[in-house]
């Protein structure tokens, strides 16, 4: 015999408190003036990575000596995130520096283009 089942606390406290805070904005007691403005919704941001401040010529003399160039060894080589070594290589792949030598379900292997 289906129904409803019983919430759990923690999902009855969260729906109470949700109900009560509805409620104190619909309501505005009478010391305090609703607000009349809202303000507007806020962007997303696009937080671009911030590359090392090295010339592509400089990048690749510090990459080349690697064993396999990969995310994580160019990330301790240059000594920046892996994000931002991830940005640099697809940036260096896209100038024709490297090429795309292996790897597998985004897991890049690189090496330098001769």
């Amino acid at each position: 015999m289906g129904g409803v089942k019983k919430k759990s606390l923690a999902s009855m406290e969260k729906s109470q408190d949700s109900t009560e805070t509805a409620q104190d904005q619909s309501t505005p007691s009478k010391g305090k003036k609703a607000k009349e403005t809202k303000s507007a919704p806020q962007q997303k941001r696009q937080l671009a990575f911030l590359p090392p401040k090295m010339s592509d010529a400089e990048l690749m003399k510090t990459l080349t000596p690697l064993k396999a160039i990969t995310v994580f060894t160019a990330s301790r080589a240059l000594g920046v995130n892996k994000s931002v070594a991830s940005g640099v290589l697809k940036e260096l792949e896209a100038k024709s520096m490297l090429r795309r030598a292996g790897g597998f379900s985004g897991h890049g292997v690189w090496a330098a283009r001769n």
